[in-house]
């Protein structure tokens, strides 16, 4: 029987020629390589999101086509791309991203991620191997021009699963019943569409995250690539108008990439009003300290602990 092929959402949008089997053993993946892979055991993901959003199950030896990554998820996965050419391998997230596990959350200790076998690399008709970066419309370099002089509502949290996504999406909400056109960014975090489903499902006119940029993951990229993500997303809301813009960062505000945004002047100088979501009272009061430090009162207290 000839198994079809299950395209995960982190590489949607790309088209190949042909899977390459010879470089398997010689060549170190980047970030947005494409390749095929045949699961060997299932672990903590049973499921992959597929390039129509539909969750698919995946058995021992189905193939999927997915695109290396790293990932960095407090409450699941700390993972990353390997550093040399690398066989056996883990899904780090259910959208397609792929590498090796490093650490996990405790409520995973007994829990394995899904193993993967790479049965080769995705290429094209000039032999080239198909990374989604280069699968995107224009990239634009950041300039800090805001569409439409929008407002833009940026939703933070004090760690994952603190509530940023149902704030922003009751916020958008809120603002489409006062006739308000909204739209939403996604910047940081790893292939997934639910945050952003959510957000569009309560109303936003239109709702994108880094992944329209090519990117399978934002972790662990530079500061100007994920600036330049921003402007490349904003740009690409032009047509839509927007009055407001409402953006979601991943995880806390320690994190990363987070702070790191954060603490640039010329991304905050974008922002209008900041809303902090926490999951105890004890983050709240942190984060108002933190935030405050940085100059950036938060305008709303929001998420789980409320």
């Amino acid at each position: 029987m000839e198994k079809k092929i299950k395209k995960t959402i982190s590489c949607a949008e790309v088209s190949y020629d042909q899977i390459d089997v010879t470089r398997n053993l010689n060549y170190i993946p980047k970030i947005g390589d494409v390749a095929l892979f045949e699961v060997l055991e299932i672990g903590k993901h049973k499921t992959v999101q597929s390039e129509s959003k539909r969750n698919v199950a995946i058995l021992k030896g189905d193939f999927i086509l997915a695109a290396f990554a790293n990932r960095y998820a407090t409450a699941q996965f700390e993972g990353y791309i390997p550093e040399q050419p690398t066989e056996i391998l883990d899904i780090l997230g259910a959208g397609g991203a792929i590498g090796l596990v490093k650490s996990k959350n405790a409520a995973f200790e007994d829990i394995e991620p899904t193993k993967l076998k790479l049965v080769g690399y995705a290429i094209n008709d000039s032999k080239e191997i198909v990374n989604t970066l280069y699968f995107n419309s224009t990239k634009s370099k950041f300039r800090g021009e805001v569409p439409n002089n929008a407002k833009v509502f940026l939703s933070i949290g004090s760690t994952m699963d603190s509530g940023k996504t149902t704030t922003a999406a009751y916020l958008a909400r809120g603002l489409k019943q006062s006739n308000k056109k909204v739209a939403f960014i996604k910047l940081t975090g790893t292939c997934y569409t639910k945050d952003k489903d959510l957000v569009y499902d309560c109303g936003a006119d239109v709702s994108i995250d880094f992944v329209n940029a090519g990117y399978p993951s934002t972790f662990m990229i530079s500061k100007e690539d994920i600036l330049d993500i921003y402007q490349t997303l904003l740009d690409s809301l032009a047509a839509e108008k927007p009055d407001y813009i409402v953006m979601e960062i991943a995880d806390g505000l320690v994190q990363r990439e987070t702070e790191f945004l954060l603490r640039d002047t010329a991304f905050m100088k974008t922002i209008d009003k900041v809303i902090l979501s926490c999951g105890d009272s004890l983050a709240a009061f942190w984060g108002i300290s933190f935030l405050s430090d940085l100059g950036y009162k938060p305008s709303i207290i929001a998420g789980r602990f409320t």
